[in-house]
């Protein structure tokens, strides 16, 4: 069975989301930078010694999975202004299902602007019908109360907490919420 292609760029009413490349490397190194102490409790890699050739190693090993269709990154700019808002993508994909789990980060400064909504709402309506999803997921940390609204504002389902499933990025056993969507139709 041939995999439908996942575009490299789509746009929302205020964004332009598109495939990583090189020279993101210090926009998204900025990014990351001015939202390291936000993104601490959610990312294993936000830590204080995040570095430039970190961020690089990071993104040419995304830009490769893009292209080997194992996973896909996607930066998000302000299609007005061309500053980079944030990460988001496809990731944990099961071709054979298909299912896809969005997730997501947005930089400190342009949170609470309907951004990462929008985002959300684009690639699950681009799941849907381009890529023949039957499941799209976002898994979050159950404490982390921001990622979980975009979630339900989106229309997810929440279907369960996993409970100390995973190590937190300070260390600590933390529980999954796991939302998800199974029909267009759903989404708000």
């Amino acid at each position: 069975m041939t995999r439908p292609i996942v575009p490299d760029q789509l746009e929302t009413e205020r964004l332009l989301i598109r495939s990583p490349k090189l020279e993101d490397i210090p926009l998204v190194y900025e990014a990351v930078l001015e939202s390291r102490k936000e993104l601490q409790p959610w990312m294993p890699w936000a830590t204080d010694g995040y570095t430039l050739e970190a961020c690089e190693t990071n993104l040419r090993q995304a830009i490769a999975k893009f292209v080997t269709q194992e996973d896909f990154r996607l930066v998000f700019f302000d299609k007005q202004t061309g500053r980079l808002i944030g990460n988001s993508g496809f990731h944990r994909i099961d071709w054979s299902v298909p299912r896809f789990e969005i997730g997501y980060w947005c930089r400190s400064s342009e949170t609470g602007k309907g951004y990462v909504t929008e985002v959300v709402r684009g690639l699950t309506k681009l799941a849907f019908e381009q890529l023949g999803a039957t499941r799209v997921e976002i898994c979050c940390d159950d404490l982390n109360i921001k990622s979980a609204a975009v979630a339900q504002r989106c229309g997810y389902i929440l279907e369960g907490i996993m409970r100390n499933d995973e190590r937190s990025a300070n260390g600590q056993l933390c529980s999954t919420r796991i939302y998800g969507m199974i029909d267009l139709k759903e989404l708000k």
